[in-house]
């Protein structure tokens, strides 16, 4: 039998509980048509990189196959009918990763970034320099021009006059 990767995405209005009912449907589809479910997981509800059935989130669940195509299409088919389900995408790979995937390891990671190694500590905020105004820093000046000696400013009259000459 063929190995697939199978990831779909139900509604945002769909309950946990009820994902994981759809869950147990086509997983109940696989292994009546002679294959089975290596793993599932659920990756929660994540936002969408744009809408779909106007929808701007969606639950993940990454399903693990081995089942022969026949059972794979008829799951396919399932899915193409129920209105929870958004999208679906089916791999087929040569061998099932025993880790957990890539989403699920990214999930404990965020925030902790850990040490910064043999670059030590960068400070506060700033570093070790002054905030000296709002927009100056230590960049020379402030936002509209700094230190800079100037001329004076002509009047309109004066411009105006002069182009028009």
């Amino acid at each position: 039998m063929a190995l697939y990767e199978h990831v779909f995405i139900a509604r945002q209005d769909v309950s946990q509980q009820q994902v994981e009912g759809l869950t147990e449907q086509f997983s109940t589809i696989i292994k009546e048509n002679g294959g089975q479910i290596g793993k599932a997981e659920y990756w929660g509800l994540r936002n969408l990189t744009y809408k779909v059935r106007k929808n701007r989130k969606g639950h993940y669940t990454l399903l693990n196959i081995d089942a022969p195509h026949a059972a794979v299409a008829e799951m396919e088919r399932q899915m193409g009918i129920n209105e929870d389900v958004l999208r679906f995408l089916t791999v087929r790979v040569e061998e099932h990763e025993t880790e957990p995937s890539a989403v699920m390891q990214n999930r404990g990671d965020r925030g902790e970034r850990g040490d910064r190694g043999d670059r030590g500590d960068r400070g506060g905020r700033f570093g070790d320099r002054e905030r000296s105004d709002r927009f100056g820093g230590d960049r020379g000046g402030s936002r509209f021009g700094g230190d800079r000696e100037r001329a004076p400013r002509r009047d309109r009259e004066d411009t105006e006059g002069g182009a028009a000459s």
